[in-house]
């Protein structure tokens, strides 16, 4: 019988609807962490040794002190005999030069001279170098002996009555001096110990303290995602609130788009809907026109999904925030376009032929397209085209369409960017143009007004777009 092969279940755990984990650098609050323990280690270390120096530094200068006073009184209270030894003229004060092996030692040494040692040296004798002046307290430490490190101090004199360079020398045992050092540096090691686990404590404290309100944001927006809030508006420190400002501007923003989008694909249904009823209708009822009715409305819807693509480009290429358009190079393609379509009329442009808008290229050939032909066909023949015209805004360029043609009444300058409006309904068009531009205008942050034009008494159009950075 063959063997039963029983499916694996994959153990991985399952996290819902939880978002997929994007690449990080790793956790901000262990970069702050090492970051303060490194420091701390650092500074503790470094006061450590700079302190530990200082304060051994002070016992062995005052344990050196006490030699030299030592040595002072032995100088001092030697005198020479008359058999030409040296002797003291009174005892030295401390009771430890007569105990043998009391770790205080003193000897007087002099080339061809008996050495003259202390009672605490007993058998052992102080090895000295008489071949040498030191005018000055000489100190060093010594291993001469063992078992016992010595400090050694040593002054060469030439006493009253002699002419013999004598070796004047007292020794300390270093026992005494090392017991200290060892409990300065045993209580240096436990305080800075003790110093850096508070440091290191509070250190951890603050990153996890001063890291909230990140956690607290983290918390707000997964409550966003979760459906229950749609701005971030806890009270936080004023080094988050920028960030905290920009998300919600960022919300505000994908909402607003995505409002845009559905406005837009309505706007669309709407559109589409009555060519698609008109010709729905033709074909049913097998009208005898048809072929007219659906190449009319066939054409309508055209112009309609021209329109909004136009405006959905508009969006796409708004978000990149790194538009920028030459005016008049822009200008001049339409005008040659536009002379080519109306032979009869006469274009005109002046102005800055530097100015640089924030908009696509394309997008402002669509809008300048739709305003000087419609100015070309509704006027009497003479268009004129001024850009940076009367600049009142350093941040806006101002952009002047004007015709010689009857203009339009002001009661219906407002009417007339509904998609679909048309004054003259004798001369082909869809009513679409100026909805067009108006949309595509304030997509990037622009407008468009309507006027009268007092040099050529038709029409005047304004259409202010923002000045890219620079120009």
């Amino acid at each position: 019988m063959p063997p039963v092969q029983v499916p694996v279940k994959d153990s991985t755990p399952q996290e819902g609807n939880a978002p997929p984990r994007a690449p990080h650098t790793g956790s901000l609050a262990r970069r702050m962490l090492f970051i303060a323990f490194a420091w701390i280690t650092v500074l503790l270390l470094g006061g450590g040794i700079a302190l530990d120096r200082t304060l051994t530094g002070l016992v062995t200068r005052n344990f050196d002190e006490q030699l030299g006073y030592m040595l002072t009184a032995m100088v001092a209270s030697a005198e020479i005999g008359p058999d030409g030894e040296v002797f003291f003229n009174r005892p030295l004060g401390d009771q430890r030069f007569l105990e043998p092996n009391s770790g205080l030692y003193w000897q007087i040494s002099g080339q061809g001279h008996e050495d003259f040692p202390s009672r605490s040296l007993w058998d052992r004798t102080l090895k000295l170098k008489n071949d040498h002046f030191d005018n000055q307290p000489h100190i060093y430490d010594s291993d001469q002996f063992d078992g016992e490190r010595l400090r050694v101090i040593e002054r060469s004199v030439i006493l009253p009555g002699s002419n013999t360079l004598w070796q004047f020398s007292v020794a300390a045992s270093r026992g005494e001096i090392d017991a200290q050092i060892r409990r300065i540096r045993s209580i240096l090691v436990w305080s800075f110990v003790v110093l850096g686990l508070g440091l290191t404590g509070m250190a951890s404290l603050q990153t996890y303290y001063g890291l909230s309100p990140l956690r607290r944001v983290r918390r707000a927006i997964q409550l966003m995602r979760e459906g229950g809030a749609s701005r971030v508006d806890e009270p936080l420190p004023l080094e988050v609130q920028p960030l905290v400002q920009e998300l919600n501007g960022l919300l505000e923003h994908s909402e607003r788009q995505a409002e845009e989008a559905r406005t837009h694909a309505g706007n669309l249904a709407h559109a589409l809907k009555t060519p698609l009823t008109v010709v729905m209708n033709a074909a049913t009822a097998k009208a005898p026109d048809l072929a007219d009715t659906v190449i009319r409305e066939a054409a309508v819807m055209r112009r309609q999904v021209d329109h909004h693509l136009a405006r959905a480009r508009a969006v796409g290429r708004r978000a990149t925030g790194l538009a920028r358009a030459q005016v008049w190079e822009s200008a001049e393609a339409v005008e040659r376009a536009v002379t080519r379509l109306y032979p009869k009329s006469r274009l005109d442009m002046d102005g800055n032929r530097d100015a640089l808008v924030a908009i696509e290229r394309q997008d402002l050939d669509e809008i300048l397209g739709n305003l000087i032909e419609n100015a070309a066909k509704y006027g009497g023949g003479s268009v004129f085209i001024t850009i940076d015209a009367a600049p009142t805004d350093p941040k806006y360029c101002d952009i002047w369409v004007e015709d010689d043609g009857l203009g339009i009444p002001e009661a219906e300058r407002e009417r007339i960017f509904d998609r679909g409006a048309r004054l003259d309904t004798g001369k082909p068009g869809t009513g679409l143009g100026l909805a067009i531009v108006r949309d595509v205008a304030e997509l990037y942050g622009g407008s468009v007004e309507l006027g009268e034009s007092e040099d050529l008494g038709g029409l005047l159009t304004t259409l202010r777009l923002p000045r890219a950075a620079g120009k």
